[in-house]
C-alpha cells in the first residue's frame, strides 16, 4: 500500500494537470498556446534553470557528470533514430527530431521533483536544458534544413545556464532577492506546461496509426533502454540513473510538432506520435517508476 501510494503522490499530478488543461481546450475555453509557450521558454524555464541549479547543494562535478551523460543519450537517440529510420525509409527531416527530443519539461521535470526531491529536480533541470537546447538548434535545423548559430544566441536558456555555472564556480552565493525572484518565475513554470501539454493533447489527432505506433514505441523503449545502459556503464550514482530513465522515456515534445508543423514536415505524423507516446507514457509510468525507485 506504501508503493502505491508513492507511486500515486507522484504520477497523480502529472495526470491531473494535463487533464484540466485538456477539459479546459475540449469545452471551448480560451488558452493562447503561442503566448504561454514564450513565456514559459523566455521567461519560466531559464528562472527555473538558474534557480534548481544555484539553490540546491549538489557539487558542480555531479551536474558536469550528469551533463556529459545527457549528451550520450542524445548521441544514443540519434544514432536509433537513423538506423530506424534508414530501415523504415522514412526522412530524416521529417521524423528525426520527434524520435530525438523527449518531453523533458512538460512531464519529465515534475515526474523527477516528485519522485527525487530537489536534488532529482536539479539532475532533471540539466538534462531538459541541454534538450531544449539542443532541440531548438539541432532539431530546428532539422526540420527547416539548415543550421543557424543566431538561434542559439538568442536563447534566454543559454544566459540562464552561463549565470548559473558562474555562481557554482566562484563559490559566490546568489543574492537572496535574486533567489527568491527566480524560485517565484520559476514556480510558474511547471504547471503551465503541463497546463498546455493538455491544451495541445486536445487539438492534435492520430493519423496512419501502426507505422507511428511503431515509431512510437521506438521513441519510448528505446529511449528507456539507452538511458539506462547510459547510466549502468558510467557507474553513475542510483539517483542519477533514475534521472537518467525518466528524462530518456518521455514522450515526443510538443515542439517537434509545432516545428514540423512550421516547416511542412509530416505535421500530421509528428502529432500522431505525441499523442501517442503521451497515452502510453500515462500507462507505462507506473512501471518505469516502480523500476527507478
Amino acid at each position: 500500500m506504501d508503493l502505491v501510494n508513492q507511486l500515486a503522490a507522484i504520477i497523480l499530478p502529472v495526470l491531473v494537470v494535463p487533464a484540466i488543461g485538456f477539459y479546459w481546450a475540449r469545452s471551448g475555453q480560451g488558452f493562447d498556446n503561442r503566448f504561454i509557450t514564450q513565456l514559459v521558454t523566455n521567461i519560466g524555464t531559464p528562472a527555473l534553470t538558474a534557480d534548481a541549479l544555484t539553490r540546491i547543494h549538489l557539487e558542480s562535478g555531479a551536474l558536469i557528470q550528469m551533463a556529459g551523460l545527457t549528451a550520450l543519450c542524445f548521441l544514443g537517440f540519434a544514432v536509433l533514430g537513423v538506423v530506424v529510420l534508414r530501415i523504415m525509409k522514412l526522412p530524416n527531416h521529417s521524423y528525426l527530431p520527434a524520435l530525438m527530443f523527449p518531453n523533458t519539461g512538460n512531464m519529465g521535470l515534475p515526474l523527477a521533483l516528485f519522485a527525487f526531491g530537489d536534488e532529482g529536480l536539479a539532475f532533471a533541470v540539466v538534462f531538459f536544458a541541454i534538450s531544449i537546447t539542443s532541440q531548438f538548434t539541432i532539431g530546428m535545423s532539422l526540420a527547416a534544413g539548415s543550421f543557424s548559430l543566431l538561434r542559439l544566441a538568442r536563447m534566454p536558456m543559454i544566459y540562464a545556464i552561463a549565470i548559473a555555472i558562474f555562481f557554482l564556480a566562484s563559490g559566490i552565493k546568489v543574492p537572496p532577492y535574486v533567489g527568491n525572484t527566480l524560485q517565484l518565475l520559476g514556480g510558474l513554470t511547471i504547471p503551465l506546461m503541463l497546463l498546455a501539454l493538455g491544451v495541445s493533447l486536445a487539438q492534435l489527432r492520430v493519423t496512419r496509426l501502426p507505422r507511428n505506433l511503431l515509431l512510437s514505441l521506438v521513441r519510448l523503449a528505446g529511449g528507456a533502454a539507452i538511458g539506462f545502459l547510459v547510466g549502468w556503464f558510467s557507474g553513475a550514482s542510483d539517483l542519477a540513473i533514475g534521472v537518467l530513465m525518466i528524462q530518456s522515456t518521455m514522450p515526443v515534445a510538443v515542439f517537434n510538432y509545432l516545428f514540423a508543423q512550421y516547416y511542412n514536415r509530416e505535421p500530421a505524423d509528428v502529432a500522431s506520435m505525441v499523442v501517442i507516446t503521451t497515452a502510453l507514457s500515462f500507462v507505462t509510468l507506473p512501471v518505469l517508476l516502480y523500476l527507478v525507485l
